[in-house]
């Protein structure tokens, strides 16, 4: 399970290979209204997320279809490393 960090955690590099345990806590504006499955994920960081990434961490599909419905596309999280 791999995600990209923005500019929020990236912290020139640091976070590259740091493990987080990310968790849906609700949907935006956007999409599907109730897309949480009620699971974390727990991903390590592999790559950066250039500017314009318009969330913290950027999930790869197969870990965000664990925490959430796909089509939301976009969604609320909690995370702890």
């Amino acid at each position: 399970m791999i995600a990209a960090a923005s500019d929020a955690i990236w912290n020139n590099r640091a976070a590259c290979g740091r493990r987080y345990k990310v968790t849906c806590t609700g949907a935006t504006n956007q999409g599907v209204p109730h897309p949480c499955t009620g699971q974390s994920v727990v991903v390590r960081i592999v790559d950066y997320c250039p500017p314009g990434c318009r969330g913290t961490i950027d999930l790869s599909q197969e870990a965000f279809s664990i925490i959430a419905n796909p089509d939301a596309g976009k969604i609320k999280i909690q995370f702890d490393q």
